[in-house]
């Protein structure tokens, strides 16, 4: 099998596996316990807390959660005022967004925000702009430093999904508020985080202990805290390295697609981890029947299923026909070049005998 579907999820790292065994064979210790396990499973979990701040701003704190939807959902609801956010972000922003009658802004056919329009939307009165900094489908990197200064001057937050850009891109530091995922940068599934910043206060999401520092209830995990804190130390050290091997590989798989293939989305700013591509006519479900050994995808794993085109591919303009001969390629640390070219090379056969067949 060959993976191409990093957005959706990462493979484990072995260091964050190796830091879960100890907290899932014999520490079991529940972290809110005052005895001494409990002590030193809660001394597990600060531990990750700093290795999992150190991929974000400084001047903030860290609270787990169970993942990147709870966060969200928290800071939104959490934050008094009205919301703007862009019609490209994830589904759980956007229907938390329409529960809340939110402003949404559309974005261009390169899937960025116009700053003139946030502009004219952000007035005084709204209390939270809520932004993802990498696209989950077609990787379009939008300029969240710049919102977060419209933001600010109007009296609001900036709310930053970062999930696909914790550990891959560089986090503005004028962000107010920080959605990431553990499973998106090589950690395990389960778990999550909202960083929130020193003087930002939100309203409970969740009604319980309050374990977390900023109010969220609930028992956390060692074992996946400790996976999160060794996968986002790693992902530190090896940032620079990540994201050159992401770079060099999607230099040689978009050359490799070829004329006959469009790239969706932005070609300048980008995160490379990502080729959202189409090709005129292709059936994307024939396709995926036709090579079942490797894993790769027509839009987000959130809405597979589903039937209906991507919204985000629809919100750059693209037909229903156009979103729906669309595919996804995710790839990243653990991606060999061969493995890429060689799944591309098998992808574009199968297309040309789809068009053939017709």
């Amino acid at each position: 099998m060959i993976y191409l579907d990093y957005q959706a999820t990462t493979p484990l790292a072995p260091e964050a596996l190796a830091a879960m065994l100890p907290w899932l064979e014999t520490n079991f210790a529940n972290p809110h316990s005052a005895h001494a396990p409990g002590r030193a499973a809660r001394a597990a979990v600060e531990v990750a807390r700093d290795q999992v701040a150190g991929l974000l701003p400084d001047g903030g704190s860290v609270s787990f959660t169970s993942g990147a939807t709870e966060a969200l959902n928290w800071a939104i609801k959490g934050v008094s005022g009205s919301l703007v956010t862009l019609a490209s972000e994830h589904a759980a922003v956007l229907d938390t967004a329409e529960e809340l009658g939110a402003t949404i802004l559309p974005v261009g056919a390169d899937g960025l925000i116009d700053l003139d329009a946030a502009r004219a939307a952000i007035r005084p009165g709204v209390g939270l702009v809520a932004a993802m900094l990498v696209n989950n489908e077609i990787g379009v990197i939008q300029p969240v430093a710049a919102l977060a200064e419209i933001a600010h001057a109007a009296g609001a937050l900036l709310l930053c999904d970062a999930v696909q850009g914790y550990g891959r891109e560089r986090i503005p530091d004028g962000c107010d508020l920080i959605a990431i995922s553990a499973h998106k940068v090589h950690g395990p599934k389960g778990i999550g985080a909202l960083w929130i910043r020193d003087g930002v206060r939100l309203d409970s999401l969740l009604s319980g202990g309050m374990q977390e520092p900023a109010g969220r209830s609930g028992t956390l995990s060692p074992a996946l805290c400790a996976g999160f804190g060794a996968a986002a130390e790693l992902a530190k050290e090896r940032f620079g390295a990540d994201h050159a091997h992401a770079e060099q590989l999607f230099r040689e798989g978009l050359a490799r697609f070829g004329p006959d293939w469009t790239l969706n989305g932005s070609r300048e700013h980008r995160y490379h981890g990502n080729l959202n591509v189409r090709r005129e006519g292709l059936d994307v479900a024939r396709l995926m029947s036709d090579l079942r050994d490797v894993a790769f995808s027509a839009g987000s794993a959130c809405a597979s299923g589903s039937g209906r085109p991507s919204h985000v591919l629809r919100a750059l303009g693209l037909s229903d026909r156009q979103a729906k001969s669309s595919i996804r390629l995710g790839f990243g640390r653990y991606t060999s070049e061969d493995e890429l070219m060689t799944a591309i090379d098998r992808i574009t056969a199968a297309a040309r005998a789809q068009r053939i067949a017709a």
